[in-house]
């Protein structure tokens, strides 16, 4: 049973984590924000969001004023106070493409120290198929008690996008398994108390752990069959949007919309968690890997693209300025986690080129420490070669006489190709049907 009084300890305030507990701490619990960066620690605790989402500003400043949502590093004394605790830490992958769940045992090794009997832990970190099973509870279980029987555990995978977080949060359905039945649907009382979307309870934790992943791989293998369609209709002089959007009329066909890659925390990770489980046994993922492989490729086509365009009216990419319309991973987003425009630009920078970056969204800093330079709209869109990355809607509104060397890259379709073509631009990639 969640009390009315119960309070709540969540490790990791970041885009997921912190957008969960302001909408615990609106419902009327007390929630305690564990985080190691102090900085984010300070600004929460000054009733502000230190993360761009719609709305969320607001509500942490209410809830804050409130007393019901505070944060700290002291992670001991957060799980020392609170019935449940949740973790919604970073999982990214190395190098070398295999998961690092280092913050999730750094906060299951912090709970385990302070954990008392009849707590709940949730896990929302997206993780590899049998994470809670083989590596959280063993950990958890180092303080004594023992899963199921004196506390329980629970994993439900987040699924929001940045900048809608609070509406899919409070609209989409959850998924939520756990180590027992109980387990399972004390963690539903506890979501039901800030979602009206359905409440999805499935047999086990490595099943909840594995439905978040497979919606991910199914998305990027999809991107990366669009991807490949669009790179054999360029080949044949074919609009590729037009041609995938007659496809989708098929009442059983429903092909995603090409792009110069993949990005951001999900979609470019999660189907690394499935081929890394699966390696570990024994099982082949072939079509998920080559997936994964044309999605990373796709910034190099791009800029291949580029090349060729600028051979096309005499020119050469050694010297040539190009100017990046976007780096975020998504539209009207600041979020570059994993976004395809960083490698693009390292790419089209090995070839010799300069590069110029216009996002009104991401910060200076971040173009600053890829070795670029950020510019205004109008200097980016004097470059030798334009390429659109990112679909922000005020690239909606470029006109054919702001593309001033008449040459651009569109890698979204977001621009009518035939507005631009009839404008004097030669118009390469994908464009609007």
């Amino acid at each position: 049973m969640i009390k009315e009084n119960s309070s709540i300890a969540i490790f990791g305030l970041g885009h997921m984590g912190l957008p969960t507990a302001a909408l615990l701490a609106q419902s009327g619990l007390k929630v305690r924000g564990v985080d190691i960066n102090k900085e984010n620690v300070k600004i929460v605790n000054s009733g502000r969001s230190p993360i761009m989402e719609p709305g969320l500003d607001e509500m942490v400043k209410k809830t804050v004023e409130n007393d019901l949502l505070s944060a700290t590093s002291d992670a001991g004394e957060a799980v020392r106070n609170s019935q449940i605790i949740m973790v919604i830490v970073p999982t990214p992958v190395d190098e070398n493409k295999k998961s690092d769940l280092s913050a999730v045992i750094s906060a299951s090794e912090s709970i385990s120290k302070n954990l008392k009997k009849d707590d709940l832990v949730i896990i929302e970190s997206t993780v590899p198929p049998g994470t809670c099973e083989n590596m959280v509870i063993p950990l958890l279980e180092k303080s004594g008690y023992k899963a199921g029987k004196d506390f329980k555990v629970a994993y439900t995978p987040e699924r929001a996008l940045p900048n809608n977080t609070l509406y899919e949060m409070t609209h989409n359905a959850r998924v939520i398994g756990g180590i027992d039945l109980e387990s399972a649907k004390m963690a539903a009382l506890l979501y039901e108390r800030i979602t009206n979307g359905e409440i999805i309870m499935v047999q086990n934790l490595v099943t909840a752990e594995m439905v978040k992943l497979m919606e991910n791989t199914y998305r990027d293998t999809n991107i990366a069959l669009a991807n490949e369609l669009a790179l054999v209709c360029d080949a044949l002089g074919v609009d590729a949007v037009e041609a995938i959007q007659a496809a989708n009329h098929h009442p059983r066909v429903n092909i995603h919309t090409p792009g110069p890659g993949v990005g951001g925390h999900c979609l470019s990770i999660d189907p690394y968690f499935i081929v890394e489980t699966a390696r570990e046994n024994g099982v082949k993922t072939p079509l998920i890997k080559t997936s994964r492989e044309v999605n990373e490729g796709m910034p190099g086509e791009v800029s291949k693209i580029v090349q060729l365009a600028l051979e096309d009216v005499g020119k050469t990419i050694e010297g040539s300025k190009i100017g990046i319309l976007g780096v975020a991973y998504k539209g009207n987003v600041a979020d570059a986690r994993e976004t395809p425009a960083q490698p693009l630009i390292k790419n089209l920078m090995k070839k010799r080129a300069e590069v110029l970056v216009n996002d009104p969204y991401v910060s200076p800093e971040i173009i600053k420490s890829w070795g670029v330079e950020m510019v205004d709209l109008e200097k980016a869109l004097s470059c030798d070669c334009v390429v659109l990355v990112t679909d922000h809607d005020i690239y909606r509104n470029i006109k054919p006489s702001m593309v001033k060397k008449g040459l651009l890259v569109c890698t979204r379709p977001v621009l009518d190709r035939e507005t631009f073509q009839k404008g004097g631009v030669i118009f390469k990639g994908v464009g609007r049907s």
